[in-house]
């Protein structure tokens, strides 16, 4: 089945994934199904060379998004907007620019430290350090894939030669210059000089499955097996962070994380 299909197929059959998988519920609930048709649109609208059904798609869509808080596993409407606003010469009404004009905002609102609680933006507060925090459980998989968006949205002005991106509400300019340095204090080698990927060198990761593994859990030795590539979910909103097994909001590895570090690393890093 062609991924066409499967988008036809997903149209057509509305419905929450863990209504189908109820264990998954307990762990990984999923909110809605709106934004994964979005982010479909957008992606099959680039693989395809830019076919109008998916434009079309976008067009028609009565939920794009708005303006949001974060990036994430269950919420990918910024996601979506970033893509379709790459592919540039999008209509300037309805449903597309409306995709623009939040994406914007969410940006600027991450960068310039606004519309969120606590002195952060997007929804986020920034630690004494400077990082950026959402959530307690595993906050690094925002924090990279908030990063992503302004590199890739750098990206996309300097290309489109745009000098800058114009905040609303007398928000003022941020350069695409700007939006890379922000990015880059958000990751290993950046200006933040706690949190981070950087600041862990994790001896004791959580999630053990085996039971045998059992023995290990609850030890405070470290573990015998070195993960190789594994990324944690980063220190606490004070950049405290407790390297123990029980900890596992802090310290369970996750692939939502490496996924997008290695986009956000790939551009930020020498070739």
């Amino acid at each position: 089945m062609g991924d066409d299909k499967l988008f036809e197929f997903a149209k057509n059959h509305r419905g929450l994934y863990h209504n189908s998988v109820p264990s998954a519920a307990k762990f990984y609930a999923s909110s809605g199904d709106e934004d994964e048709l979005l982010w479909a649109a957008a992606w099959l609208y680039i693989a395809t060379g830019g076919e109008e059904e998916y434009s079309a798609y976008i067009a028609g869509a009565t939920n794009v998004g708005g303006v949001r808080s974060m990036f994430s596993r269950d919420d990918k409407f910024v996601g979506a907007q970033a893509l379709f606003v790459l592919q540039g010469k999008l209509p300037a009404d309805g449903s597309h620019a409306e995709m623009k004009t939040s994406l914007e905002q969410f940006i600027c609102n991450l960068v310039q430290h606004s519309g969120g609680n606590g002195g952060g933006g997007g929804g986020a507060r920034l630690s004494p350090g400077g990082m950026l925090w959402w959530d307690s459980w595993n906050n690094m998989q925002y924090v990279t894939l908030a990063s992503l968006v302004l590199a890739v949205h750098a990206d996309h002005l300097t290309a489109a030669r745009s000098a800058s991106l114009q905040c609303g509400g007398g928000g003022g300019l941020l350069s695409p210059a700007q939006l890379t340095a922000f990015a880059r204090s958000q990751v290993p080698g950046g200006r933040a000089p706690q949190g981070g990927v950087a600041a862990v060198d994790q001896v004791q990761p959580a999630k053990v499955t085996c039971k045998g593994g059992f023995d290990y859990l609850n030890k405070g030795s470290p573990d015998p097996n070195v993960i190789a590539g594994a990324i944690v979910g980063r220190p606490d909103a004070d950049d405290r962070y407790d390297d123990s097994r029980q900890n596992f909001r802090q310290a369970e590895p996750s692939t939502v994380t490496v996924a997008p570090i290695v986009g956000i690393l790939a551009r930020l890093l020498p070739s």
